[in-house]
């Protein structure tokens, strides 16, 4: 819960933030000159690019937590088995060797969306972040494949 209200936060401050640059922009494009205008643009894009990509990581996080839920369910969620230091932080060596087995489990089933949500918290869990991304889209798009099959 701690983290949505985080994102919630950090979402309504960028948004606000968006709108407070989009408003500068707009203002100098109003004062009519080649030079302003200009940077008035310039100006307008960022905050566009910026919704656009807060949108899609929305969106990302959206799908992932219902895929997450559809695998509770299903009491298919990965049980943390990881080793911890004195710190709390995840022993590497049992990340790696956590990672190993959903590998395999992945190779053995690239089809099933599951083994690919698994193989993206073991990245997760091994500080992968691009990889533990990449392989959570891979399982939203298999998860959304089969149920467009079964539609």
């Amino acid at each position: 819960m701690r983290a949505k209200i985080t994102y919630l936060v950090t979402a309504a401050v960028l948004v606000f933030y968006f709108l407070l640059v989009g408003s500068r922009g707009v203002l100098l494009i109003k004062t009519g000159t080649l030079l302003t205008v200009t940077f008035g643009v310039a100006v307008l894009i960022l905050p566009v690019i910026g919704l656009w990509f807060l949108w899609k990581n929305t969106q990302f996080v959206r799908r992932a937590n219902q895929l997450a839920a559809e695998l509770d369910a299903e009491g298919g969620l990965p049980v943390d088995e990881l080793k911890r230091t004195p710190s709390g932080r995840v022993d590497r060596e049992s990340a790696d060797a956590v990672f190993a087995l959903r590998k395999a489990e992945t190779e053995d089933s690239p089809a099933d969306w599951r083994t690919w949500f698994r193989l993206a918290v073991a990245y997760h869990d091994a500080r992968d972040t691009p990889r533990a991304r990449k392989a959570m889209q891979r399982a939203i798009a298999l998860h959304d494949g089969k149920h467009a099959e079964a539609a």
